[in-house]
């Protein structure tokens, strides 16, 4: 069986992705910053009607056309609407893949009979398109290169084995060359493929680069082109239609065990845990309320996360009745198959999970932190706060004679100004006598950093125990005389 692709150029998708989020009256265009001036990237057909064209400066397209509307052109938004493209034109192949940055390629091989033939899933398409008011050509041919050059210049259906027939009229630009080289080629004479078919080989690759010769080949066929259809994400979610509209918690609260035990299910399948979910529920009057809970860390046991929704669900106004529900993971994390927990610490990791997950959702998240070490000797950058949901304990280095309260440093009153500690000091409205005292211990600055705490250089820490009971932590600064106290002990 002969192997046949389908094409589909889409010249103005930038645009029209636009207007559909926000129209505007009279000719438009989306412009894009080039060096130090902005030029068109995408028009509609009223600015084309203008004798505007792609890739022209805006200074000159306003020059021709003063009512030109303009915007910045969103890259990224034109790449998630060919992205949707991609995955409705898998109603017409399996295969589909991106072909440049607005078109796709599909191999529909073996499936054209399915539609009663090429022309009549070309005519679909192209219905189907047209409902959706996008602009679009769509071309078939053997070869991918043929179908892109053709989709390009007009579309069509090119029969079986007639590319090198039919085709070599077409200018070499719709080789998929750069346009260095295509504009080469138009200075030496050669602006058809015909006229590229009629050369001798060598020469146009030595004066040419063999890129040239890779893309005839593969547009005539001598050369396979593989299609390489995007790996599509799986999404995870599960909905559920009532034939009578509930309205009690209980009845609610239902539902959603069996919508988690669907969704559960299917994430075990693909090796997930979610860690965000998102329950829509459809109102008899057509309105949405929505619920969504976050996890703090991937998990798949509706035992577990049903209990999590039980606050949100009590906020929910049921009006006149709920039809149908929809549960999604909008975030998931590869979780492997483990063993049912049986250790106490197991257990432990499990129910501070589940706690986290409550306290996250009420607080939020970030408001949730847990020190982890940090590489650092200075005491004050020795650890590290972050959220308790996206960290994992650190391993903390062997036990040191650390106070349990650290504060800034203050100042004592103390009439010692040597290495040793004052027999007595002044502090909190205080005076504290010295029972014994444990040191030096000195830490040097860390040199790369300003830190205007530690602008008096190097200290040399003491524990110190008074006889009136409190134990401090105090430093003392060798280049800059002065006691401190830096913490307290339990």
């Amino acid at each position: 069986m002969a192997r046949r692709l389908l094409c589909i150029w889409f010249p103005r998708l930038a645009s029209q992705a636009s207007l559909r989020q926000s129209p505007a009256q009279g000719p438009f265009a989306l412009t894009l910053r080039r060096g130090n001036s902005d030029h068109l990237h995408c028009l509609d057909p009223l600015a084309e009607a203008q004798g505007l064209s792609r890739g022209m400066a805006l200074a000159d397209a306003r020059a021709i056309c003063p009512d030109l509307t303009t915007r910045p052109a969103d890259l990224m938004a034109e790449m998630q609407a060919l992205s949707g493209l991609r995955r409705w034109a898998m109603r017409y192949s399996p295969l589909v893949a991106r072909d440049g940055s607005a078109g796709l390629a599909a191999d529909i091989t073996g499936v054209a009979h399915l539609f009663g033939g090429e022309e009549a899933l070309c005519q679909d398409l192209q219905d189907r398109l047209l409902r959706a008011r996008l602009d679009g050509i769509s071309a078939i041919a053997d070869t991918r290169g043929a179908a892109h050059a053709m989709a390009r210049h007009g579309g069509g259906i090119l029969p079986p084995g007639q590319v090198s027939a039919r085709l070599t009229a077409l200018p070499v630009a719709a080789l998929r060359i750069d346009h260095g080289t295509a504009e080469a080629l138009d200075r030496a004479g050669l602006c058809r493929i015909g006229d590229l078919i009629a050369q001798p080989r060598a020469p146009l690759a030595r004066r040419f680069g063999q890129g040239l010769l890779m893309r005839l080949d593969q547009f005539l066929g001598h050369q396979p082109e593989p299609l390489d259809p995007e790996t599509e994400t799986p999404s995870f979610g599960t909905r559920i239609t009532l034939p009578e509209p509930i309205g009690l918690q209980s009845d609610v609260a239902a539902a959603l065990q069996r919508l988690l035990e669907r969704l559960c299910a299917r994430l075990a399948a693909h090796h997930r845990g979610a860690r965000r979910l998102r329950l829509e529920l459809r109102r008899v009057d057509r309105a949405t309320a929505t619920a969504e809970i976050g996890l703090a860390r991937p998990m798949r046991d509706p035992a577990r996360i049903a209990p999590l929704f039980a606050p949100a669900l009590s906020q929910i106004d049921a009006g006149f009745g709920i039809d149908a529900l929809r549960l999604t993971a909008p975030l998931t994390e590869a979780q492997a198959p483990a063993q049912i927990a049986l250790t106490a610490q197991e257990r432990h990791q499990d129910a501070l999970a589940d706690l986290l997950s409550r306290l996250g959702n009420r607080l939020g998240f970030d408001a949730i932190l847990r020190p982890l070490p940090a590489d650092s000797l200075v005491p004050e950058r020795s650890f590290l706060l972050a959220p308790a949901a996206f960290s994992q304990p650190g391993k903390w280095p062997a036990p040191s004679l650390r106070p349990l309260l650290l504060g800034g440093p203050e100042p004592l009153q103390a009439q010692s100004r040597s290495g040793t500690p004052p027999g007595s000091f002044g502090w909190s409205g205080r005076v504290l006598t010295t029972l014994r005292a444990v040191g030096p211990e000195r830490i040097a600055p860390e040199w790369w950093l300003d830190d205007p705490g530690w602008r008096s250089g190097i200290r040399d820490y003491w524990q110190v125990e008074t006889r009136q009971g409190p134990r401090l932590w105090l430093f003392h600064t060798p280049q800059a005389p002065a006691w401190h106290i830096a913490g307290e002990y339990a």
